[in-house]
């Protein structure tokens, strides 16, 4: 993650100023970061290149209304977590037909389509573990699912993430304390189940 924030307020100050080009210096800066933490609050691509998009869109057009000391990467992470929120509740009240749903065959689209690559077996029990905690991480309230999102995928600090957030660091530290033992009880079924095959 960046971590230069003299150099994110002169691109800012000059963006406020007029210099569009300043915008294409903090894109630079941040398209990165903000899509890693899109994409895993999402998990789709479409979707985390979009809402990091509309962050920047929203940046440049709120530009003149924020204070010249705005802390950027708060600000960012902030504005995209919102975003991230919205679609993400959008999406599950309106669901689209994934790539891997079932035909009326039972047979995935996935699995209709003709692939060269051989599907290792070793690494099904791997891919079910990491695919039980992505869906376990996803059902987590916004709030929980942020906090851990930011910690442990951005290796934000407890202050930067109260920044993003609203709340105070201790705030966050219960939240991840809080976030860990709903993960620990939703997946303990799978763990128990995965410990006795």
């Amino acid at each position: 993650m960046p971590s230069d924030p003299t150099s994110d307020q002169e691109l800012f100050r000059a963006l406020q100023r007029g210099e569009d080009v300043a915008l294409n210096g903090l894109i630079q800066r941040w398209e990165q970061p903000l899509f890693a933490f899109a994409w895993r609050y999402m998990q789709n691509t479409a979707d985390a290149r979009d809402l990091v998009a509309e962050t920047f869109v929203r940046l440049y057009h709120q530009r003149d209304r924020l204070r010249p000391d705005t802390r950027l990467s708060a600000w960012l992470f902030t504005t995209l977590t919102n975003l991230c929120h919205n679609q993400h509740r959008w999406r599950r009240r309106h669901p689209a037909v994934s790539f891997n749903s079932a035909d009326d065959d039972g047979a995935s689209m996935e699995e209709t389509l003709p692939s060269d690559a051989p599907r290792p077996s070793a690494n099904v029990e791997r891919d079910e573990a990491l695919d039980q905690l992505t869906r376990a991480v996803d059902r987590l309230p916004h709030d929980l699912k942020t906090t851990v999102l930011l910690h442990h995928f951005e290796g934000l600090s407890y202050r930067e993430i109260g920044d993003i957030t609203g709340c105070s660091a201790r705030g966050v530290e219960t939240r991840l304390y809080r976030a860990k033992q709903k993960l620990k009880d939703e997946l303990s079924g799978f763990l128990h189940e995965a410990s006795q095959a």
